[in-house]
């Protein structure tokens, strides 16, 4: 994946991906900027409208400035490719997503980070302790797990949780294909990455509708675990070469 030159200045970007999300966008970036702030973190965020069919690239655009960026993508590509799209965009030494519904909270980000500066570890992967979703998206969500963990071989506590930090080196590695931000933390384990789980928390959906169904996500995602598997068994790891003195 080509992502831009880092800035040493920059400690965090901050991806999220928008599709119809037009009511949760200015409130979201207000929250992340004061709890980025309070943390003392320099950081930026990238907005990355897929195509969405309401005004959330307008309300995107009008919130351009020096720590906002909006990327647009011409066609609805799905939410793997706008994080890769985000990851491409991005400028920090760290790179954090969220998810565009406000379900994830912001303030998670910055004790995430601490904790991967301070373990030495390339991602800390968020886990939603108390989940604010209907039944239906929970069970199809324990299913999916259970069958992935299977599957792929790596246990994954949260794989749908969309909180995420992880050393921008490591995301140069990631394969991009539909289904990628689900799978994250495998592939980054299964190319010699080390990855931790961290509690976080989760909050119920204020605006906008849920993309989230069981035919577009639970059965593709059983899917996807297959292609992985083989993935894991093909991938070159990034702790292959030793040391050239």
């Amino acid at each position: 994946m080509a992502i831009q030159t880092p800035s040493p200045e920059l400690q965090l970007s901050i991806v999220i991906p928008i599709f119809n999300e037009q009511d949760n966008i200015e409130p979201l970036c207000t929250e992340i900027r004061t709890a980025l702030h309070a943390a003392g973190l320099s950081f930026e965020i990238i907005l990355v409208d897929d195509a969405s069919t309401d005004n959330s690239a307008t309300k995107i655009q009008a919130m351009s400035s020096p720590d906002i960026r909006g990327v647009f993508h011409r066609i609805n590509a799905g939410q793997s490719a706008a994080v890769a799209s985000g990851f491409a965009a991005a400028h920090g030494q760290w790179i954090g997503t969220l998810d565009g519904d406000i379900q994830n909270d912001p303030a998670d980000l910055p004790v995430m980070l601490q904790k991967a500066l301070a373990e030495q570890v390339d991602c800390v992967t968020g886990v939603r302790a108390k989940r604010q979703d209907t039944w239906l998206r929970k069970f199809s969500s324990r299913v999916a797990n259970g069958f992935r963990d299977w599957i792929t071989g790596d246990k994954v506590s949260d794989s749908g949780c969309g909180v995420r930090v992880v050393r921008r080196e490591a995301v140069r590695e990631l394969p991009v294909f539909n289904g990628l931000h689900r799978f994250m933390p495998t592939l980054l384990r299964g190319q010699g990455f080390k990855v931790i789980e961290h509690p976080v928390n989760h909050r119920p959906r204020l605006h906008g509708e849920s993309k989230y169904g069981v035919n577009n996500r639970l059965w593709r995602g059983i899917y996807d675990c297959f292609g992985v598997r083989w993935y894991l068994k093909r991938a070159v790891r990034s702790d292959r070469l030793g040391s050239s003195d």
